[in-house]
């Protein structure tokens, strides 16, 4: 019973921390400028997402070897050193992009000056983290993230045709004449790179050492990965239908993340605004919460510092210091008034370009037999996880062009 119930916890935590502020405002942009023509990018991006969580998951319940651990080990001290340097600037930006976002939803509800908001922001923060375990952290934050449902309330509400939605899952291109075709390539890296985010893998394979998984623990890994990322991207594809049916067809484009709680106040009333509201807060603070941890735990696994908030601050000093610098520093950045939206733009686009860094390593030891046994990887593992590499590498050489010709997806 003990494990049935942890295995659901894992998944309905594991799908409501699938949607943070950069998914959410990418997907229903996304929805807005192309309706559905950008499904198959969603079902792309959340396939790699399992394929590499899932291997590193296996690694941590086999090996208890964390990414950066890894990367050090696999690509050696320099090139690893480069790999951590981008990784933390990326989960500082995306804190604080997190943290920004939060400000903005309790203006909403408060009417309070947003800069005094950032400063509750971090404080809340800052004592979740120092005074909640690990596990706790996941369920409070996941499960308050369940209440973005709601969007998949809203968007059955809206009765879209689902034969098109279905086409979606086919690529097709923008029509001949719009002008959106590099508009139309930008949104797709940058919805790939928002749904395979690496923070998500860092703090997964952390996650499943701080709870101790073992090799028995690896069925749990797999149920976890493909079934809560399959719920959390009905979340996704929610969104998309609501920047294709409600948004679009209103002509809106988002700017603010408060803005998407517009479609659930219009079909369901106040209580559909505050549900949408208190869901986006609970992801985003389970977010800045996971972004601030990972740059911790990749520091600490890189250099070899004692690591987990399983320790005590004092038996972790270096751990627990990093945490707090990126949370402090990440407020301090959008304390200047930086727009968090373009903020968690610029994370996104950093993202993909990292990503084949640190999938790498990955792969190679979930495919070394020597130091994964029986538990190595299977072929379906191995042409998913090469024919992923592949696709990451070449979103990864597109993303900073593709960034500049359309200005950050304005065209």
């Amino acid at each position: 019973m003990k494990k049935i119930l942890e295995t659901f916890l894992g998944i309905l935590t594991a799908m409501g921390g699938f949607v943070e502020i950069g998914e959410l405002t990418f997907t229903v942009n996304a929805g807005s400028k192309f309706h559905y023509r950008l499904l198959w990018v969603m079902m792309l991006g959340t396939i790699g997402i399992m394929v590499f969580c899932e291997m590193a998951g296996r690694i941590a319940a086999v090996r208890k070897l964390p990414v950066f651990q890894i990367v050090r080990e696999r690509t050696g001290f320099s090139l690893g050193l480069l790999t951590l340097v981008s990784a933390s600037a990326v989960c500082l930006l995306t804190c604080a992009a997190e943290i920004g976002a939060i400000a903005m939803i309790w203006q909403l509800l408060s009417g309070w000056p947003y800069r005094a908001l950032i400063l509750l922001a971090l404080a809340f923060l800052l004592l979740s983290v120092w005074f909640l375990s690990f596990r706790w952290i996941e369920r409070v934050f996941g499960l308050g993230g369940l209440l973005l449902i709601v969007y998949i309330v809203t968007a059955l509400k809206l009765a879209p045709d689902w034969g098109t939605l279905a086409a979606g899952l086919v690529p097709t291109l923008p029509d001949r004449g719009s002008g959106q075709l590099t508009v139309y390539a930008f949104f797709a890296v940058a919805l790939l790179s928002s749904i395979m985010l690496p923070y998500e893998t860092y703090f997964y394979a952390s996650g499943g050492i701080e709870d101790e998984w073992k090799p028995s623990d690896i069925t749990l890994n797999r149920v976890i990965v493909l079934i809560g990322f399959t719920l959390g991207a009905l979340l996704s594809v929610s969104l998309l239908v609501l920047g294709s049916e409600f948004f679009g067809a209103r002509e809106i484009e988002i700017a603010r993340p408060g803005s998407a709680a517009l479609a659930p106040a219009w079909q369901l009333g106040q209580h559909g605004l505050l549900i949408a509201l208190l869901g986006m807060f609970f992801a985003f603070a389970g977010a800045a919460i996971e972004t601030a941890l990972s740059a911790a735990y990749n520091l600490a696994q890189f250099f070899g510092w004692p690591w987990g908030k399983h320790r005590a601050p004092a038996q972790a000093p270096r751990f627990a210091l990093c945490w707090i610098v990126v949370f402090v520093l990440a407020a301090l950045v959008v304390s200047t008034g930086v727009d968090p939206v373009q903020v968690v733009e610029y994370s996104i686009v950093f993202s993909i370009v990292i990503l084949p860094l640190t999938y790498l390593p990955l792969m190679l030891v979930a495919g070394d037999k020597r130091v994964m046994g029986q538990h190595v990887n299977g072929p379906l593992a191995a042409t998913l996880g090469w024919g992923y590499f592949v696709i990451i590498t070449l979103a990864a050489i597109a993303a900073i062009p593709l960034m500049i010709l359309t200005h950050g997806g304005e065209g």
